[in-house]
């Protein structure tokens, strides 16, 4: 009797602590252009400093997340990031921006809760019922 089984190829931890590492050096890539760029002017008020910091540092994943599907960390590893209960369709705005205040509070004791049990699903990813998944692995089959 042959029967489906979903393939389960969810990105491990490395595979997301490797997405996270790149996300860091983005987001230092990004101060670095900042500073490049507001001493090139004369006065840059204090207000677009603070607003250019913020975006890089509370904004740049929600963002990248909600509008691609997932960080510049998470796509160069083939990742995204999409809604638990409907693989075709990204997290919105407010789902990601939870999602990442739950990713900042926990930091890494979020990762260590990753396991195939759960579909590779961290401790923000169950807050707004997201899951990760490689592009090339979503709804594949296999009969056995």
């Amino acid at each position: 009797m042959e029967s489906k089984i979903e393939i389960s190829n969810y990105p491990l931890v490395s595979d997301r602590y490797k997405a996270a590492f790149i996300d860091g050096i983005v987001m230092i890539g990004c101060w670095f252009l900042f500073s490049m760029i507001f001493s090139a002017f004369d006065h840059v008020s204090e207000s677009i400093k603070i607003g250019a910091y913020i975006f890089s540092v509370f904004l740049y994943e929600p963002l990248f997340v909600s509008l691609f599907g997932g960080s510049i960390g998470h796509l160069s590893g083939n990742m995204h990031v999409v809604r638990e209960s409907d693989h075709s369709r990204k997290i919105n705005i407010f789902a990601a921006l939870v999602r990442f205040a739950v990713k900042l509070l926990l930091g890494i004791i979020s990762l260590f809760s990753i396991s195939k049990e759960n579909k590779g699903r961290a401790i923000h990813d169950k807050a707004v019922r997201s899951i990760v998944l490689f592009k090339d692995q979503e709804n594949k089959t296999t009969l056995l």
